[in-house]
């Protein structure tokens, strides 16, 4: 790719933010497009993101707008947005570019579709890619050492293309063409996040937790071979990584709301007064739902929809704890 050729992102939320500096990091243009026009200006004029990325000087290569028109322009987007407003987004767009790559992580409500099924209706034309795998924004932006999954539609063609363009020295990719898996890994992992933050809330220790993060990777697994994502993939960056990662720090903020509902507040209060969001807690219901439909189980993924509709923590555990034992391998829950 021409040193000189313009990647958009879209969504100047952390993540968005965080892929944005990381893509500028040696001083390609990068366009980002933020909503809010006192972000577009404080971006451009401050070299900052205040709101929802304190702290991180950004490179002046980046510049923001407010013009969905603009973003169009670019060959490679980076799609940021929530995942319940992705079609809506991408709809606005004038034209498609050439490569689309969808960096949020979720279902979308309603019509229980991944993000590639929703891009793939709003924008035909558009060549699709998944990014996925263990990832703060934090950390990202600051240069630190990570490692994701780059899934491709356009398989080894499409990722000789986009690798260079995403690559950076602390920024490492890995191929693959299994869409689903990197999708269902990234979107599964959400929610078992939240469940391990209950753990935590509710001082249950270390055994518990990594007990859940374990029965939790054999519901993202079962789920996500139902949909067609390969064993291998889940295994890795997109699935089992994000999984652990996720699953362990407050920097995670579906992991920081189980955290506060194992701690005993509302959820409603919760999910109210977040600026930031938890994608987790918009997936579960829609997961849990395709999942009765398709006759998987999953137990962990139904506690944290009861858990969200304000059952009491400790009961939910307590239910989970409750349930038939069973043989480990080959079990269906």
């Amino acid at each position: 790719m021409d040193a000189e050729a313009q990647v958009g992102v879209l969504g100047a939320g952390a993540w968005g933010t965080a892929l944005a500096q990381m893509l500028a990091s040696d001083g390609r243009p990068v366009l980002l497009w933020a909503r809010e026009e006192e972000l577009v200006g404080e971006i451009n004029r401050d070299h900052r993101n205040t709101p929802f990325l304190p702290g991180a000087a950004l490179a002046p290569s980046i510049r923001a707008t407010g013009t969905l028109g603009e973003l169009a322009a670019c060959d490679t987007i980076l799609a940021v947005t929530p995942a319940q407003f992705l079609g809506q987004m991408l709809t606005g767009l004038a034209a498609a570019p050439r490569d689309l790559v969808m960096c949020s992580k979720g279902i979308e409500a309603g019509s229980g579709r991944l993000m590639n099924e929703v891009a793939g209706e709003a924008m035909p034309g558009a060549q699709l890619a998944v990014l996925s795998g263990p990832t703060f924004a934090h950390e990202v932006a600051a240069g630190l050492p990570t490692a994701v999954t780059l899934a491709c539609s356009g398989g080894e063609e499409q990722w000789e293309r986009l690798a260079p363009i995403i690559a950076r020295p602390a920024f490492r990719p890995y191929y693959s063409d299994d869409l689903a898996g990197a999708e269902v890994g990234g979107a599964v992992k959400n929610v078992l996040a939240i469940a391990c933050g209950v753990v935590d809330g509710l001082a249950l220790g270390q055994n518990a937790r990594a007990a859940l993060i374990a029965r939790g990777y054999a519901e993202m697994l079962r789920f996500g071979e139902a949909l067609g994502a390969r064993a291998e993939t889940l295994a890795g960056l997109c699935g089992l990584g994000d999984l652990v990662l996720t699953c362990s720090s407050t920097s995670s903020r579906n992991f920081s709301l189980g955290k506060a509902l194992g701690e005993g507040q509302s959820a409603a209060a919760l999910m109210t007064d977040r600026r930031t969001v938890a994608e987790g807690a918009h997936t579960a219901p829609v997961l849990a739902g395709l999942a009765r439909q398709r006759g998987i189980a999953m137990p962990i993924v139904d506690a944290v929809v009861a858990l969200l509709g304000g059952a009491p923590a400790r009961a939910v555990v307590g239910a989970l704890l409750a349930r038939p034992l069973k043989p480990e391998q080959d079990s269906p829950a």
